[in-house]
């Protein structure tokens, strides 16, 4: 803690490989891959490469609720993308997602593959391409991209940043905790603000927006984000925990969650997906001992 106090930034930043901290070894100031490794392709149109960290099940959620829906063009295969040994920074995953972030998804139903990053994009571009959980008139369609482009640009508070310094710094950084704590609170307060009036996010409808945000805000309020329920009173967002606690009681909800799960209990893992059978016929062949941290 004293050397965090009295830190002087140096003139010129350099990279410290022995930083320390979860997730260390991966991270890098550069781009690119570090090795050849080519992407698996299964049978179906859509190929989707994560891990279920917030930002993968938002995506698996959706996909699942579109299949709830009975559109079949949105069935896919998952493929297990295990950040913590770094197969996002591949040659086959990079030239999906030069950004190197999970989850990243390729559309080969057309002439030519077209590739989807970003989870947002991704949420985005499924809603349209299946006319599904995207309000059709101009005021609703727009209050849910506001919605949409709030999480985007709010959860690496939460995640990069309460996260981050909360769960898995090496250290403990009073400020930083504070910091980023005072955040993730005001943000638990839009949101239950926004709630209390209405039963949805962008209003009377299920939507994207509540997919995106529920895998933060809705599984951080449920307990199951950082270990933070109790430290953040989680349970003073009453409206927040009533949308939660509705969102996760669906059964498409559910299997988004086990969708290229391959940490926690092992009854919620399904590391790949390329049939709906794989539900009941799940195996836990490779469980990794590590937690991610949830900022892919």
């Amino acid at each position: 803690m004293d050397d965090q106090a009295s830190y002087v930034p140096p003139k010129v930043w350099t990279w410290d490989r022995e930083n320390g901290g979860a997730f260390a070894s991966i991270n890098r100031p550069i781009a690119g891959p570090t090795h050849d490794k080519t992407l698996p392709i299964g049978r179906h149109p859509l190929q989707l490469y994560s891990l279920a960290t917030p930002n993968g099940v938002k995506v698996t959620v959706l996909l699942e609720e579109l299949l709830a829906l009975g559109h079949e063009g949105a069935d896919y295969d998952a493929w297990l993308i295990p950040i913590g040994e770094g197969a996002q920074f591949s040659s086959g995953f990079v030239s999906v997602n030069p950004n190197s972030k999970i989850p990243a998804l390729v559309d080969r139903s057309g002439p030519e593959p077209l590739r989807v990053f970003e989870s947002g994009a991704i949420l985005l571009y499924l809603a349209e391409k299946f006319g599904a959980f995207l309000p059709g008139d101009h005021a609703g369609r727009t209050e849910t991209l506001n919605w949409l482009f709030w999480q985007m640009g709010s959860a690496p508070y939460l995640g990069g940043g309460f996260g981050h310094f909360y769960a898995y710094a090496p250290e403990k950084f009073g400020y930083a905790i504070d910091r980023f704590a005072m955040e993730a609170k005001r943000q638990l307060d839009v949101l239950d603000r926004q709630l209390a009036e209405r039963p949805f996010i962008a209003g009377d409808s299920y939507t994207i927006a509540d997919m995106a945000i529920w895998a933060w805000y809705g599984q951080l309020v449920l307990g199951r984000l950082y270990e933070a329920a109790e430290f953040l009173d989680v349970a003073s967002y009453a409206h927040v925990q009533r949308w939660a606690g509705l969102i996760d009681a669906r059964p498409a909800v559910l299997r988004g969650r086990m969708v290229n799960r391959s940490f926690g209990e092992p009854a919620m893992q399904l590391h790949e997906r390329h049939d709906a059978g794989d539900f009941e016929t799940r195996t836990q062949d490779r469980i990794a001992p590590d937690r991610p941290n949830g900022a892919g």
